[in-house]
């Protein structure tokens, strides 16, 4: 099967950025920060020890990502955000609350995942509310596709979960089609169907934007086969 050719989900717009993320990203970034490059990482080494690595895929301002890591010691993330904006918030955050156990990319996350993670190295993906790109010319922008599926394949644990939500429902039904259209992955609620809100999520700020307009919100847990 050819694979698809990558189009990034995203394009930049950086928006205004604050001094103080600004003076986050000068300060803290060769302590959190991950360049990109195109040799494998080390993430005991990056980490400074073996736990359990959660990819957080998407992190915006950084709120979420920051909540779980507090309540989850025990866990590494490694949060892929895009926008300088939200990386400096993130640093922010991290700085503030003393954590030790998140670090953050600013780069496109396929490349990030075909180039720089190890193989059999990640134990969970959160995907909350990826962009939903809901004009039909745009569909080739959505981040979950059938090259993504490929490339995080192998970067998976067996049995690792890939958690999403959105408040789309067009793109929920793309979900579906694309994971059960996978011969890699098994859908922990059935057969293309949703799953119950993780009882552990905090309410994301996209979360709640969807509430507000009254949006119905999807939520998916998908496992890589064995």
């Amino acid at each position: 099967m050819q694979s698809a050719r990558h189009i990034r989900s995203y394009v930049r717009r950086e928006g205004r950025i604050t001094t103080g993320q600004q003076q986050a990203l000068e300060k803290h970034w060769g302590k959190y920060g991950i360049d990109f490059n195109k040799t494998r990482l080390d993430l005991d080494r990056i980490f400074n020890r073996n736990a359990p690595r959660i990819m957080d895929i998407g992190t915006g301002m950084g709120d979420t990502t920051i909540s779980l890591a507090k309540c989850n010691p025990e866990n590494d993330y490694l949060a892929i955000e895009v926008y300088k904006p939200g990386v400096g918030s993130l640093l922010r955050q991290i700085v503030l609350n003393n954590l030790t156990n998140i670090r953050i990319s600013n780069h496109d996350v396929v490349e990030v995942l075909q180039h720089q993670i190890p193989e059999n190295s990640l134990d969970m993906v959160f995907i909350f509310f990826p962009d939903p790109w809901p004009k039909k010319r745009h569909h080739k922008r959505r981040l979950i596709n059938e090259l993504f599926l490929q490339t995080l394949k192998n970067r998976l644990k067996t049995n690792a979960r890939i958690f999403i939500a959105t408040d789309w429902s067009d793109y929920a039904d793309h979900i579906v089609e694309v994971f059960s259209q996978s011969p890699d992955y098994f859908n922990l609620a059935g057969h293309k169907q949703t799953a119950p809100r993780p009882y552990w999520l905090p309410q994301t700020r996209f979360e709640r934007r969807g509430h507000n307009y009254q949006h119905k919100i999807w939520n998916f847990i998908f496992a890589r086969r064995i």
